[in-house]
């Protein structure tokens, strides 16, 4: 019922399949993983139409205000469009907000929209650790536009770029000097550079804009090879101004978006780049289970409180801690070390003073 709901039913009753499908994908229970791949399997005819676009920067750079203005701009233009948010997950409590609805007051009440809020729950690079499914979920329901919204991030979480079509980096007019935009990181991986809030000091995002513009050059020629320069089919990282509070510069952004989007389709890079993070996609599911693998092995579980009692105290190092697990685990050989204190206090005693 819930996949009948989900490609054919009304708005109503789709949009309460795209959140109980998404939560069954969320969930950690052994039954709800394998109903979960079931339906992900069934799904797969029915994905990748739509136009994928990662949305990053750093906190108070206004990117859910900007996906908000983006959003009811889309859906004026005939657009439907899901937005998947990031909440970062409290370190101390594991708790999340998730208040991206009440931030996205006038797009939560557009009928061709749905916003889905998830916590990040420590996982690294600014996304959740089920955003990828829940994003082929939203295309399925026949979505055109997804957008994903990262928690705050820095120079080095690039987590976004690996599952998008399209990664755009939100600055602000006063980011940095030339040295702080020449950084690599998300820069070099930045398809789209939007200096937001433009409308706050005109002359400030001006320069910002030609900093960032004569950084993207450099990094032409030294980072990633589809950015290179020299390549006429390849696409140029573009530096736009915008103030997503006014809602300023939408239409300069989605020209560049359908540039963009065009020339990545005709020159094949968008379904070689899709392609790629297909595989990336199942080498980090491969590393998730066997991460949990490990955490529930019976022999594992039972060496453990011992060793981590031996690392705290100072009397086994970490390293070796782990062989020792891993050991258990089935991964490595035990490594048989013969140990003779005399020869070691000879050889100890040889050394130079």
């Amino acid at each position: 019922m819930m996949l009948n709901d989900l490609l054919h039913g009304s708005a109503t009753s789709q949009r309460r399949a795209i959140a109980k499908a998404i939560t069954l994908l969320e969930s950690t229970r052994a039954d709800h993983r394998a109903q979960g791949d079931a339906l992900l399997t069934a799904l797969l005819p029915h994905t990748g139409k739509s136009l994928r676009i990662g949305i990053s920067g750093v906190p108070g750079v206004g990117k859910s205000t900007f996906i908000e203005s983006l959003g009811v701009y889309l859906i004026e233009q005939g657009h439907r469009v899901a937005v998947l948010a990031v909440d970062p997950s409290s370190t101390v409590s594991g708790g999340s907000i998730l208040g991206d609805k009440t931030r996205m007051e006038r797009l939560s009440q557009q009928e061709a929209a749905y916003i889905r809020p998830s916590p990040s729950g420590g996982t690294l690079g600014g996304v959740a650790d089920k955003t990828r499914e829940a994003m082929l979920v939203c295309e399925a329901a026949g979505y055109d536009v997804v957008l994903i919204e990262t928690v705050g991030v820095g120079q080095s979480e690039t987590a976004v770029h690996g599952m998008t079509d399209l990664f755009v980096l939100l600055q602000l007019p006063n980011a940095g000097d030339d040295l702080q935009a020449i950084k690599k990181g998300v820069m070099e991986l930045a398809d789209l550079v939007v200096i937001n809030k433009a409308d706050l000091d005109q002359a400030a995002a001006t320069r910002a804009r030609a900093q960032i513009t004569s950084a993207l050059r450099l990094l032409g020629f030294h980072g990633n090879p589809q950015h290179a320069s020299h390549n006429a089919q390849a696409w140029q990282p573009q530096v736009l101004q915008i103030s997503g509070l006014k809602g300023e510069g939408l239409d300069a952004f989605w020209a560049a978006v359908t540039e963009f989007h065009n020339l990545q389709t005709a020159n094949g890079q968008l379904a070689a780049r899709r392609q790629q993070q297909a595989l990336a996609w199942m080498w980090e599911r491969i590393d998730s289970g066997l991460r949990q693998a490990f955490r529930s092995h019976a022999q594992v579980q039972q060496a453990l409180p011992a060793l981590q009692a031996e690392v705290q105290q100072g009397r086994l190092a970490a390293s070796t801690a782990a062989r020792q697990l891993l050991c258990q685990f089935g991964v490595e050989e035990a490594p048989t070390i013969a140990v003779d204190q005399n020869q070691d206090k000879a050889e100890l005693g040889s050394l130079p003073k």
